[in-house]
Formats: C-alpha cells, sequence, structure tokens
C-alpha cells in the first residue's frame, strides 16, 4: 500500500533573513547559527548530510559530523578507504546540507574537499573515547562487507585485548579528515506561505564573497 503525505505540510513562522543586515562573511553567520542551533538544543547540530559523486557519477548521501568550521570551510573526519573516501579521490567536489526542523533552517555548503594535515587527524583521534578508537580499526575498509556481527563483534574485542583501556591506541593510516574548503554557502530560512528566504554567499575570484537572494 503507497503512503500519502500531500495533505502532511506545516507554515514557517519562527524567523526571516534579511540580505540588507547579514555579516559581509558567511562564516560569521555560520558560527551564528551554529550558537542559536545549540542555545536552542537542537539535537547534535553539527550533524550533516554529506553529498559526493564519484568516476560512475552516481550520487551517494550520508550523515557525518562537522568537528570543526575554519576560516575558509568546514572539516569532518572519516575513514579514507570508505565509499565516500573513494568518491572524494574520484572527484573532489562535495556538499554539506544542515537541516534544523526546530528553527526552520538550512544551510548548504558547497565547494572543493581535500584531506587535512596527518598531525591534525592524529592529534583529533586521540581525543576521541578509548572505544570509538578502537572501533575504528575493525572498520577495514569502512562499507566493506562482513560476514556478520559476530565477526566484528570478535575484532572489537580482540583490540580491546591488545589496547586495554589506559592503552594509547595508533591513529590508523587509513582514517582523518577533511576540509571542505567552499565556494558557496546558502542560508535558508523557512517563511510563511512558502515565501521563504534565501540567501546565497559566492566566493569571487579575489576571495571575498558576494551575496543574492534567490526566489523560494
Amino acid at each position: 500500500m503507497n503512503m500519502d503525505f500531500t495533505d502532511q505540510r506545516l507554515s514557517y513562522e519562527k524567523g526571516q533573513l534579511d540580505q540588507q543586515s547579514v555579516p559581509i562573511s558567511p562564516f560569521e553567520l555560520l558560527k551564528a547559527w551554529m550558537h542559536e542551533a545549540i542555545e536552542e538544543q537542537v539535537q547534535e547540530p553539527y550533524a550533516m548530510s554529506l553529498a559526493t559523486c564519484g568516476a560512475d557519477d552516481k550520487p551517494s548521501v550520508r550523515i557525518v559530523l562537522l568537528r570543526e568550521i575554519t576560516d575558509k570551510g568546514i572539516v569532518f573526519y572519516t575513514n579514507y578507504e570508505s565509499a565516500k573516501g573513494q568518491d572524494i579521490a574520484e572527484n573532489p567536489n562535495a556538499e554539506a546540507l544542515f537541516f534544523w526542523h526546530k528553527l526552520e533552517r538550512q544551510i548548504r555548503i558547497s565547494g572543493s574537499i581535500a584531506k587535512i594535515d596527518a598531525d591534525k587527524s592524529a592529534a583529533y583521534f586521540q581525543k576521541r573515547p578509548h572505544d570509538s578508537q578502537v572501533g575504528t580499526w575493525v572498520s577495514q575498509p569502512q562499507s566493506g562487507e562482513v560476514a556478520s556481527r559476530d565477526v566484528m563483534e570478535q575484532t572489537f574485542e580482540q583490540l580491546q585485548t591488545d589496547y586495554p583501556d589506559g592503552a594509547a591506541v595508533p591513529t590508523p593510516g587509513f582514517w582523518g579528515g577533511y576540509e571542505i574548503t567552499v565556494s558557496e554557502i546558502e542560508f535558508w530560512q523557512g517563511r510563511a506561505n512558502r515565501m521563504h528566504d534565501r540567501i546565497v554567499y559566492h566566493k569571487e575570484v579575489d576571495g571575498s564573497f558576494s551575496t543574492k537572494r534567490l526566489l523560494p
């Protein structure tokens, strides 16, 4: 039986976004909106959909966690040998999307993507909880086929024996950070009657950002 949602809708009326009052830098607005999401207790506001597309021209999307906003983009960490890592190796373009229903807001980030410095990746890895560090070593490669969950659990238990609590877990060479260097950021604020506010920052050749309003 089909599921019909054609009668389900909400009117978004919690905010507005004026092109004349936005900051010059999109990163200022990104940080401001992130702070508001945290203050409003949006669950995991740093969770974002990451879209990539490899040489096969087939787009893929999944949720990853934002771990840093830099002066030129955003950083997340993952397994370099994963499906997303393969996509990135073949096509260094990506998009990220934040959606905060509680605030009726979206942020869409487009740009080029590249690995960050290995020392920075290692420093972050060592900050992670011990069991999360151990679990990273189980995924060789991430998204690879496994015979059963029991195999995963056995590997995890063996690694816990090799690296008990308090022992240093080495940073895997197949794991680390990526940074999306921003070329465009769209800030979307839901409005009543589907008259949504959409302001896009576009990076110019000189590194500055221009803004424009888009129709909803």
